[in-house]
């Protein structure tokens, strides 16, 4: 391509130079025959004058010759005085003026322009020729393919000089091109080589190994969030067949309702894994429905009204908190926090709702005995069960906290854990304004 856009640029510069080359040509050789005009017809009146020295000046590059009625050279600059009639042409009778270019005229040499003045004497007409340079030196032939040739030259090298720099510049491009060929999703541990240039090139090699770097992470993660998976599914599985098994083996002594409500609890727990493995899946392929204004009071207010709980919940609820988003996916995040809250808590949860700086926050609080800070990243991870959890509710799917962080990043906010003199402080921060996030990589 680089070849190619040299040959291009080298027959665009040949048909300038030559496009200027005919320009000045023909602006010069105009030029010539106007200064021998002007010079013809001074000298025609100096003849009127009777003032006519026989060794004539005039410009450079202007021939002047001055003929009487018997065509004998009387008067003529130093080239033309003692040499025949430049030109045999002669002005028709019903005009004074004639033109021709000669090669050469008589005498002269190289193609000059000649123009001839008819002067009335009484004796008889006189001639007057001026003869001007057509093409000057530098419009010449000889010239023009000079510099034709040069400018072909000087675009051939510069194209040339452009493939060597661009194929060098490209050099790492086709390694980074290479090495990215390499990687698939069971060899991901690749990285382009960087060049040691600070250049684009050099930006577009570590911008590719930071885009390695984060899709290695996100398929850890993958692998990781499978095994949890995959490990969560087949322990309620294994506990049902189990069951179901040591039933089989001594049918007349196994209590069958007791032994179908133990299998029965273990779907249901398996049943809750598969619901909160779907819902997650909706959030990273960032799936909503409509956005719609939301009250959270009133959201609060209703599913407190709509479900029964252990624990005494104490609401601090301020009017006309809304945002605008996806009502079940609040309510689902809301109950997550709930559920939580209401594991841990000693006696009593707070709920409370707010204006804060311009987002809407929604915060849970309950009076257990909290989160110690190293871990409160940790319970947004997907699978992650603390001991204190496990203790409580060996049930539990270890998704319900992860799921409520999705939601709340979905709609443009955050979920965390704050300080609180006793228990664990859930604060969730929404915009006013935004709905939720379509297309969100939903990446924990």
């Amino acid at each position: 391509m680089t070849v190619i856009a040299g040959a291009v640029a080298a027959v665009i510069c040949a048909v300038l130079t030559v496009g200027i080359l005919a320009g000045v040509r023909g602006h010069v050789a105009d030029h010539r025959r106007e200064q021998a005009t002007t010079a013809a017809l001074r000298l025609a009146y100096q003849i009127r004058g009777g003032n006519v020295p026989a060794e004539l000046d005039a410009r450079r590059h202007i021939v002047l010759q001055v003929l009487d009625e018997r065509r004998a050279v009387v008067a003529a600059t130093p080239e033309a005085l003692h040499g025949p009639p430049l030109a045999s042409i002669v002005p028709e009778v019903s005009s004074v003026y004639a033109s021709k270019t000669l090669c050469p005229p008589a005498g002269l040499h190289g193609c000059m322009s000649v123009v001839a003045f008819r002067v009335y004497e009484p004796g008889g007409d006189w001639t007057v020729y001026a003869a001007a340079d057509r093409t000057p030196w530098y419009v010449s032939a000889s010239l023009f393919t000079f510099l034709v040739c040069v400018s072909l030259l000087a675009t051939l090298l510069a194209g040339l000089w452009a493939w060597r720099t661009v194929d060098h510049a490209l050099a790492p491009v086709d390694a980074i091109r290479a090495e990215l060929t390499e990687i698939t999703a069971r060899r991901s541990g690749h990285r382009v080589p960087v060049p040691e240039n600070r250049d684009e090139v050099r930006l577009l090699a570590e911008a590719a190994n930071a885009t390695l770097d984060r899709l290695d992470a996100a398929l850890e993660r993958q692998r990781s969030f499978t095994s949890d998976a995959s490990h969560d599914l087949r322990s309620p599985i294994a506990a049902a067949r189990a069951q179901l098994e040591e039933a089989l083996m001594y049918p007349d002594e196994v209590d069958w309702p007791r032994t179908g409500r133990t299998v029965l609890q273990s779907l249901d727990r398996l049943q809750a894994i598969v619901t909160d493995l779907l819902e997650l899946a909706r959030l990273d392929a960032g799936k909503w429905a409509e956005a719609e204004p939301v009250d959270l009071g009133a959201l609060v207010t209703i599913e407190l009204a709509r479900t029964e709980r252990s624990k005494r919940v104490v609401t601090h609820l301020q009017e006309g908190v809304t945002v605008n988003g996806d009502r079940l996916r609040l309510v689902r995040l809301l109950t997550n926090l709930l559920d939580n809250a209401e594991r841990h808590a000693e006696e009593r949860v707070d709920i409370s709702v707010r204006r804060e700086d311009g987002v809407a926050v929604l915060e849970v609080l309950d009076d257990g005995v909290g989160i110690a800070p190293a871990d409160r990243e940790i319970v947004f991870q997907r699978f992650a069960r603390l001991r204190d959890g496990r203790a409580k509710d060996a049930n539990g799917t270890g998704l319900g906290l992860p799921i409520a962080h999705e939601i709340a990043r979905s709609h443009g906010g955050e979920l965390t854990i704050e300080d609180s003199a006793r228990g664990a402080r859930f604060v969730m921060r929404i915009p006013y304004g935004p709905g939720p996030r379509r297309g969100d990589d939903g990446g924990s």
